[in-house]
C-alpha cells in the first residue's frame, strides 16, 4: 500500500517534479516590498509560428525580500542542489528568505522551472531555528548541504536484513518493503534492475508490514526472517520472488497464506515445517518488529520506499532512466562513511 505522496517524497527525496508544491509565481511579500514580485515577462509574439519549445524566464529576484540570515542563500542552494541537482533539466533560483510571526521560523520561497517548458513556479517551505530542519505542510525533513547524513548513518548501523551486491556498505540501496504489498510487487523489476545495474551497491531488504491494512504481512515476513536465518541471503531472495509472484495466496484468509507460504519455503530449498516452528518464536517476531521500528525512526510511511545512501526515494514514482540518474548522483556526492565522519 502506498500512501498519498509526502513532502517527504516530493520534496526531500526526490523533488522529481513540481507538482502539488506549485503555486503561481509573482505573489507579494507584504514583509518586504510594497510592490509584487513581477510576473513571469510576457515573450512578445513571433511574426512567424515557431516549433521551437518555449523557454521559461524566471522571474527577478528583489534583494529586499531577504530578511534573514538564517538560513542564508548559499545554505538554500546547497540544498536543493542536493536535492535536484541529478536533473539538468531544472532550473531553479531563490527568491526570498523572510522573517516570520513565529521567533527563529523562516520562510524560503524558490522559483523552479524545466527548460524546454515555459511555465514557472514556485515553492514555499519553512526552516527551523538552527536551520535544521524544513516544514512543509505535515511534513518536517532535514535541511541543510547534507540533508540524508543521519539516515545514512543510521541505515549503516542498523539495517541488517538480507542482503546482495557489494559486501561494502559504501554505497547502500535500502528497501523498506511489505509482502503483501501490491506496489512493492510491481516494483520488483525496477529493483532487480538497480541490483544489476548498481552490483557494487550493497542493497538490503527491510521488512515493513503495514500491519493496519495487509493482514497477512506480518507472518510473510515473520517467514522470510527464518528462511534468511535458515538459508542465509540466497535462500531469502528465491523466497522473495515467489512470494512477490503468488502475492494473491495473501489477500484471502491465514491457512490460504500458509499454504502459499509453505510452497514459497519450498522454492527457497527449505523445511517448511521448520520455517513454521521458527516464526512462532518471539524472536523472529522481535526481528520483524525491530526493522519495522527502524523504518518508523526514519519516517517511512508508504511501502516500497528506497534509501539511497539515507536518501529516501519513491522509487515506482518516476522513469526508471531518471531513478538511475538521481542514484548516480547520490553515490557521486557521496564518501565513504569512515569513523571520522560518522
Amino acid at each position: 500500500m502506498k500512501s498519498r505522496p509526502s513532502l517527504h517524497s516530493l520534496l526531500a527525496a526526490s523533488l522529481i517534479a513540481c507538482t502539488g508544491l506549485l503555486v503561481s509565481s509573482g505573489m507579494a511579500y507584504a514583509q518586504t516590498t510594497k510592490k509584487p514580485v513581477p510576473t513571469v515577462p510576457m515573450a512578445p509574439k513571433p511574426a512567424k509560428a515557431s516549433t521551437a519549445p518555449k523557454q521559461p524566464h524566471l522571474p527577478p529576484v528583489n534583494p529586499a525580500n531577504f530578511t534573514v540570515s538564517t538560513p542564508s542563500k548559499a545554505e538554500v542552494q546547497s540544498f536543493l542542489k542536493t536535492s535536484w541537482g541529478y536533473d539538468q533539466s531544472r532550473i531553479w533560483e531563490v527568491a526570498a528568505i523572510l522573517k516570520t510571526k513565529a521567533p527563529g521560523i523562516h520562510k524560503v520561497v524558490v522559483f523552479v522551472a524545466e527548460k524546454n517548458h515555459p511555465r514557472v513556479g514556485e515553492i514555499q517551505f519553512f526552516v527551523t531555528p538552527g536551520a535544521h530542519y524544513l516544514i512543509a505542510g505535515n511534513s518536517i525533513i532535514p535541511f541543510g548541504a547534507h540533508p540524508y547524513r543521519a539516515a545514512r548513518k543510521i541505515l549503516q548501523e542498523k539495517a541488517n536484513g538480507p542482503w546482495e551486491g557489494g559486501a561494502s556498505r559504501n554505497h547502500e540501496l535500502v528497501e523498506f518493503g511489505d509482502f503483501e504489498c501490491p506496489h512493492c510487487k510491481a516494483a520488483q523489476p525496477i529493483v532487480a534492475k538497480l541490483r544489476k545495474d548498481f552490483p557494487k551497491a550493497h542493497y538490503v531488504f527491510e521488512n515493513f508490514p503495514l500491519v493496519q491494512v495487509h493482514h497477512e504481512a506480518f507472518i510473510a515476513a515473520d517467514y522470510g526472517d527464518c528462511v534468511a536465518k535458515a538459508g542465509g541471503n540466497s535462500a531469502f531472495f528465491k523466497y522473495d520472488d515467489y512470494v512477490y509472484a503468488h502475492q494473491k495466496g495473501l489477500y484471502t484468509t491465514t491457512a490460504a497464506a500458509k499454504t502459499m507460504l509453505a510452497a514459497a519455503v519450498k522454492a527457497a530449498g527449505l523445511d517448511p515445517a521448520k520455517i513454521a516452528a521458527c516464526a512462532k518464536l518471539p524472536a523472529s517476531k522481535a526481528a520483524v518488529e525491530a526493522s519495522m521500528k527502524l523504518g518508523n525512526e526514519l519516517g517511512v510511511d508508504e511501502t516500497p520506499t528506497l534509501y539511497v545512501d539515507g536518501r529516501p526515494v519513491p522509487m515506482t514514482e518516476m522513469p526508471y532512466p531518471q531513478l538511475k540518474q538521481l542514484i548516480k548522483y547520490q553515490f557521486s556526492m557521496d564518501k565513504p562513511m569512515t569513523a571520522a565522519s560518522k
